[in-house]
């Protein structure tokens, strides 16, 4: 948290973000049988998570019942939910799941999913022995997240992002409706969970680019997400949570400028290979705190490589409010003693480089 906020601190911490079991790969598990429930503890990762936590607590949709599976011509997999979302995974493939139906394509469909699935004061968010929890949280030694499914990104997921463009010019009222509920309801559930545990950051999920930039324009952000955007930022200053991150993949150095001045004060992962330039971000915007950063793919080729990317992680934590890892998902090209490489060398960057404020 010190180091995110420019705050001096002897080093930056050693965190998973995008390592870890969540990269574990099913050829590593039978080359090295147990990889996967011993990964984090012999990389020696600092943190839970990311690095930081999440609670057990549903910041989405609820009520969505099981999924009725269905078989593809190839080997594919079909799952649909109740509220709509019909969605496919690809056995065997990097990028394999995706949402191929969306459960609102009017505002009949919005009534619908509204009143059924994003319930005010529904309990079914809380896990039963949540009481439990609260006492666990308070005496934690890590940060600490409360989660917003995202302006864009929980939208997109009811409507889809194609669906989505088309719906800013034929119904924008629907498009405020949906993104100022959301955002009460996130509010109004904050309020309930903070008013128990202390937070020390707020998450967004995002992934509103592509490797060419922000999905939507300057104009259209500022006009349909950045109202509550602000609405966050207040919730956070009342309530003493210092750090507003943002989670979006592809090029974001565009809509960095644009989270900024809506009151975000952290973003990651700066997906290397979509052109994003940390350093740039670091040097144009220094109070923006960065997560992430490091091209992925030198895992893949070869030590020399990796070492180069090493440096780059050096030279970044000396420039302040920055914590290095992998830009994204470790792939399947990559093996583990490369992964292993890639992971002990930036522990021993990041414990050995005095970062800068």
């Amino acid at each position: 948290m010190r180091a995110l906020t420019g705050q001096e601190v002897d080093r930056v911490p050693f965190i998973k973000v995008f390592g870890g079991d969540n990269a574990h790969r099913s050829r590593w598990e039978q080359e090295y049988p147990g990889i996967g429930k011993c990964i984090d503890e012999l990389l020696r990762f600092e943190g839970p998570y990311r690095g930081w936590q999440i609670t057990p607590v549903a910041f989405g949709m609820t009520n969505r019942g099981s999924a009725q599976t269905t078989q593809g011509e190839n080997g594919e997999v079909y799952y649909r939910w109740e509220d709509g979302t019909v969605q496919v995974r690809v056995p065997g493939a990097d990028f394999h799941y995706a949402a191929v139906e969306w459960p609102v394509k009017n505002r009949e469909d919005w009534e619908r999913v509204k009143a059924k699935h994003l319930k005010r004061n529904d309990p079914s968010r809380f896990p039963s022995n949540w009481s439990e929890y609260v006492e666990k949280f308070s005496n934690r030694d890590y940060p600490l997240q409360l989660t917003h499914g995202g302006v864009y990104g929980f939208t997109r997921n009811l409507i889809g992002d194609e669906n989505l463009a088309y719906l800013f010019y034929d119904d924008p009222e629907l498009v405020y409706e949906i993104m100022d509920y959301y955002t009460d309801l996130m509010l109004e559930l904050w309020e309930k969970i903070a008013a128990e545990v202390e937070f020390d950051l707020i998450e967004f999920w995002e992934d509103m680019a592509s490797k060419n930039g922000a999905i939507i324009s300057p104009s259209t952000f500022r006009e349909f997400m950045k109202p509550n955007y602000l609405r966050v930022k207040q919730f956070a200053e009342e309530h003493d949570i210092p750090i507003i991150l943002v989670d979006s993949d592809g090029y974001i150095e565009g809509l960095t400028e644009l989270m900024l001045e809506s009151g975000v004060t952290a973003m990651y992962p700066y997906e290397v290979q979509a052109g994003n330039d940390v350093a740039k971000m670091l040097d144009t915007h220094p109070r923006l705190g960065v997560i992430g950063g490091l091209n992925k793919q030198v895992m893949a080729q070869g030590k020399s490589e990796i070492d180069k990317e090493m440096q780059k992680a050096r030279e970044l934590i000396r420039k302040g409010r920055f914590i290095p890892g992998p830009d994204h998902f470790v792939l399947s090209d990559v093996t583990f003693a490369n992964y292993r490489y890639f992971m002990e060398s930036l522990r021993e960057v990041v414990m050995s480089t005095k970062p800068g404020r």
